[in-house]
Parts: structure tokens; sequence; C-alpha cells
């Protein structure tokens, strides 16, 4: 893997006029908290796993008609569909699209939910969204993806309610089918799900010159791994609980499957390590493993399958973690010639990067020491797949940064990934006053002073 890929980089220092520094903090000035709360509780109570987003996608479209954009509803199919709204510049600067996704990881549904979330699904992972006594908003995805879209909206409503004189266009953009998942087999919604919503809008005409994506961490990134999903089928034969041990004929599936388990384990770290360069980690992890008929506990399966998510450095591609992938298992059947089993790669999401000299990467950066009041600081190397990826892959060069994870003041029963639903208003409050500042920064120059002739 290339080593001098850079994970730090100082911020190049553009300053603003005392006009731009006055039209920032005018529209820092109209940032409402109160109504950040009521967009976000709202937004949240309407719930939209991967692809049935068309509810809570044209209710931000009516939202960002009400504050004077220009909005309209982009759909999918009868069930998804992506919300995008323009605020228009005089003409001649670069258009910057501000972007999150709207669709949730869960169903809400405890039967096919529980017990895989836990032992039950929490406040945090129901769209029965509330405020609780300190003025978190709580709910599932109240704050990833949500609150992201709170925040970029509320950036897009400050902007307009202070009369800034843009010359270029901002483009709120919010799709569905962001989430790395795809529809369960015999879903009504088929083939969404691994940035389907983003690529369709883009591929639609909804695109820009500069992107910045709102997911969690508070830091600014210019690349994103992608993701390959394996599965492993280790083979025996059908078997029957009555039946003595060591009868000829029949080899369990599941315990060698246990081998083969402990084996991948082992070798993922080394993955990890060997696949790291730049703000790129690429974790994997054993997400799901199926064999046999709960309800026929008699008669042990043929067949255990084990699925994996590894993750992809933008200076790798699927076909080299496949052939990686590859060498892992041989080595593991090579270690045990007893064992049967077979895979395949059965999806694909190549990372991404945007180069770190690119002027939306250094506005970003501006943005985020205006919003934290110091130097930006390098976010340590990461794992987390976004849209970010395929937006870039599509040719738009793309900055990434979101609040704080976890969120301040999160309480300790809710530790963990959960339904990503404790939204803290302050920390979007930062990210709103960052995108503002970039959106200044870069949609109140002309063209040419961004490096876009």
């Amino acid at each position: 893997m290339t080593t001098d890929v850079p994970s730090v980089i100082k911020t190049r220092q553009v300053p603003l006029s005392a006009e731009q520094q006055a039209w920032v903090d005018k529209a820092c000035a109209a940032i409402d908290e109160t109504r950040m709360r009521q967009f976000n509780l709202e937004l949240t109570a309407i719930h939209s796993p991967t692809g049935h987003e068309r509810a809570a996608s044209e209710f931000v479209t009516e939202y960002m008609r009400g504050i004077g954009l220009q909005a309209f509803y982009q759909p999918l199919d009868q069930h998804s569909g992506n919300a995008v709204g323009r605020l228009s510049g005089s003409g001649g600067g670069a258009a910057l699209m501000l972007y999150a996704p709207i669709d949730t990881h869960l169903s809400a549904n405890p039967e096919e939910d529980v017990p895989w979330v836990g032992p039950k699904l929490r406040p945090d992972m129901l769209p029965n969204a509330y405020v609780d006594d300190g003025g978190n908003v709580i709910g599932l995805g109240a704050s990833n993806p949500k609150g992201m879209v709170t925040a970029l909206v509320e950036a897009a409503a400050a902007l307009k309610q202070a009369e800034v004189p843009l010359v270029g266009d901002i483009i709120a953009a919010f799709a569905g089918g962001g989430m790395p998942m795809t529809p369960a087999p015999g879903a009504d919604a088929q083939n969404h799900g691994l940035g389907s919503g983003v690529t369709y809008m883009i591929n639609h005409g909804v695109t820009a010159d500069f992107c910045i994506i709102s997911k969690p961490w508070w830091g600014v990134f210019w690349e994103e791994v992608g993701l390959c999903w394996f599965k492993v089928s280790v083979r025996g034969t059908m078997n029957y609980a009555g039946i003595p041990r060591g009868t000829p004929g029949f080899r369990s599936s599941l315990v060698p499957a246990a081998k083969v388990l402990l084996a991948l384990e082992e070798w993922l770290p080394e993955y990890t390590k060997r696949n790291t360069s730049g703000q790129c980690a690429p974790e994997g992890n054993i997400s799901a493993i199926r064999a046999g008929w709960p309800y026929r506990p008699a008669f042990p399966s043929a067949t255990t399958e084990i699925y994996l998510d590894i993750r992809v450095n933008p200076r790798s591609s699927p076909a080299k973690v496949r052939a990686q992938f590859a060498e892992a298992i041989d080595a593991i059947k090579a270690g045990d010639p007893a064992l049967e089993l077979d895979w395949e790669m059965f999806a694909a999401y190549p990372g991404a990067s945007t180069s770190p000299d690119n002027w939306i990467i250094h506005s970003s950066m501006r943005g985020w020491e205006f919003a934290e009041g110091r130097p930006h600081e390098g976010p340590p190397p990461v794992s987390g797949q976004t849209d970010a990826s395929a937006i870039r892959n599509l040719g738009i060069p793309t900055a990434r940064f979101g609040m704080p994870f976890p969120p301040a003041n999160a309480p300790p029963e809710w530790d963990g990934l959960g339904g990503m639903g404790f939204s803290y208003i302050p920390d979007l409050v930062k990210v709103t006053k960052a995108a503002i500042y970039a959106a200044v920064d870069t949609c109140t120059r002309g063209r040419e002073e961004l490096g876009l002739t």
C-alpha cells in the first residue's frame, strides 16, 4: 500500500474580506437552535428506512420551499426519492452542494431487528421522536443522518435569511439509499442502498463544482473507504441429531466453520495493517452467520454461510481486495485440507479521494477552524463508508465533516452505534457554522479564484 499519502495537512489560509466576514457573521447570527431542534424532531419522526424515504424527502422538499429555496422532490420509484433545493447566485461562481443521506439503517420492527440490535429496541432505535429534558432529540437516525440534514438545511436557511449576495449556487441535496445495505429478500423496494440515491441524483442532472458531505466526525476528510462483501460457504452433509459421532459419511459444516471464523478473525487485523494509508484504515468484520433451520434442530445443516464486510482503501480496488481475500482463503484451506468451502464476493463499492490540495478541502478546514476557534487537527484514520465515495467517483471534489462522535452528553446506556439516534443540537450548530463559512468562502468568489478556469 502507498505510504506517501498525507493523513494530515496544514490549512491553506485565504483570508476573507471584511465584507465576506460580515456576511458569515450575519448568517451565523441567523442560526436558530429552536428551529433546528423542531426540524430535527419532525424529520426524525418520519420513518425512512433504506428504500422507503419518500415521505421524509417530500417533507424536506416542502421545508426548503418554505425557507425560500427552489426545491423539488426527485423520485426513484414509488417508495424512494431525493430532496433537492437550490439557492441561486448571480452567476459566474461555483456551485456548491451541501449533501447528506436521509435513510436509516434499522426497520424499527421488533420481529426483524430483535435480538440483533440487543434485547429490545431502545428509544434511540425507534422513529418515535421526542425531545428530552436536556433539549436533545431522541429517535432513530436523529443524529446520523437526520442531524446532518438538519445542520445543512439550517445553513441554507441562514444564508437565505442573511441575504448573502452569492455569486455561485448553493445546492442542498439529500438522497435515499445511502446506507451500506441492500433490501432484504422479497422486499418491495429493490436495488436501493450502497449509494443508489445520490448516484441517481448526480446522473440525472443534480451536480456541482464542489460538495460538502456531512457525516459524523468533527474533522475534515478528503477520502473515504469503499467496501467488499463476501460470503464463505462451508460444506458438510445434512446430519441427524440421533446418529452417533463418527458415523461414516457425515461431516459437520458448523464445526469446521468455527475454525474458518477464527482463522479469518486472525487475518483481518493483518489486512487492515497492510492496507492502511492516508486518512483510511480499512477494517474488516465478520457480520453474519447462517446455517440450517432453527425450527428443525434435529437436522444439522449441510452448509454454514459466513458473511464479511471488508473495507477498501481508495488506493486499492475491489478486485485487489478480492485477490487478497482469495489468498487468505487458500491459506486457510492449506492449513486444513479436510475443509470443504467455496466463496464469492457479492457486492463491491470502491473508495475514492479528492486531492488534499483542492479548494473545497481547505475552505472546509477554514470553516472548521472558524467554528471551533482553533487550528484544524488531523482526524485519525477511519473506516466508515459514506456516499462521499460515490460523489467523488462521479467527478465532484468533496470534503466531509460532521458532528463529534459520540455526541456530547450522550447517556452511557446508549453507548455504541445503536440507532444513531441521540442528537445534541450544539454539536450540529458547529457543523452549520462551518458549512456557512465554506459556502460564503466559496460561493462569493469567481470561478477563476477557485481554480475552476
